[in-house]
């Protein structure tokens, strides 16, 4: 009896979290298309476009979010690149205090972000890059995560691929091109997906950063355009249902290749 139940209970329950979940989402895009102050619902279903014709003529929103765009496509591509570079050397090249230095590594993944803000604000002083894009981008690009992750995919794979790839006659740079590169992409793409969407929502180290309007990302100009309109509701959240989409977007398409790469980083499945 309970073997014929338990996979119903299983499914309610899911469609229930499933709407937790939504329900936030759904009271954002029902208070973005209202007029301040009106109902979605009244009188029939009234949809408006007014509030995001009015934040876009109000809010450089499509610049923040251009901004926040090329900081995290440019960051996860550097984070992949040297990220799979790393975690090839240390699993696959043998090299004095390779292990010591791998443990160095992991110890810098028990640092506190908030640890490093005031260094990482002086480095970037002193080196005259305070202010501009290029201070948000390298800070994150030397994140132990991704090098962890990809070293423990990398640590099961099949050694005879490099093997025979050897005896062809490539060398370190080609195996890592043509054969762990293909096949680690699940594991690639979830690292991707988690370094885009973390750079994307990233709000201290751009606010210690940039003081510039022109450079900021959505993440600055959000609460700023929100301070002007304390007693609304309907712009403000019409503001986040904006900068809401490209996330949403990008997880969507990739969604796939997020859930084999948490199943696969492990490197137990092929």
């Amino acid at each position: 009896m309970l073997d014929r139940i338990y996979p119903y209970v299983v499914r309610i329950a899911a469609v229930l979290f499933a709407f937790m979940f939504l329900l936030p989402i759904f009271w954002m895009l029902s208070l973005s298309l209202t007029p301040e102050g009106g109902s979605l619902f009244a009188g029939g279903f009234n949809v408006s476009m007014d509030n995001y014709m009015t934040v876009l003529n109000r809010a450089p929103i499509f610049g923040w979010m251009g901004n926040s765009l090329m900081v995290s496509t440019i960051t996860t591509a550097m984070v992949l690149l040297l990220a799979s570079m790393a975690a090839y050397s240390f699993s696959r090249i043998r090299f004095p205090g390779s292990k010591i230095l791998f443990i160095l590594f992991l110890s810098a993944m028990m640092i506190p972000a908030e640890a490093t803000l005031i260094p990482l604000y002086l480095l970037m002083r002193d080196v005259g890059l305070l202010g501009t894009r290029t201070s948000l981008i390298l800070p994150a690009i030397a994140g132990p995560m991704g090098i962890f992750i990809l070293k423990q995919f990398f640590d099961g794979l099949p050694k005879d691929l490099e093997e025979a790839a050897r005896i062809d006659g490539a060398g370190f740079f080609k195996i890592w091109y043509s054969i762990f590169l293909p096949l680690s992409r699940p594991a690639l793409a979830a690292l991707g997906i988690f370094t885009f969407i973390g750079s994307w929502n990233d709000y201290v180290w751009p606010l210690i950063s940039i003081s510039d309007k022109a450079y900021m990302t959505i993440t600055l100009g959000l609460p700023m355009f929100q301070s002007s309109y304390n007693q609304e509701y309907a712009l403000p959240m019409t503001a986040n249902a904006l900068a809401a989409i490209p996330v949403l977007i990008v997880f969507l398409i990739f969604q796939k290749q997020i859930i084999k790469g948490i199943a696969f980083t492990g490197g137990k499945e092929m």
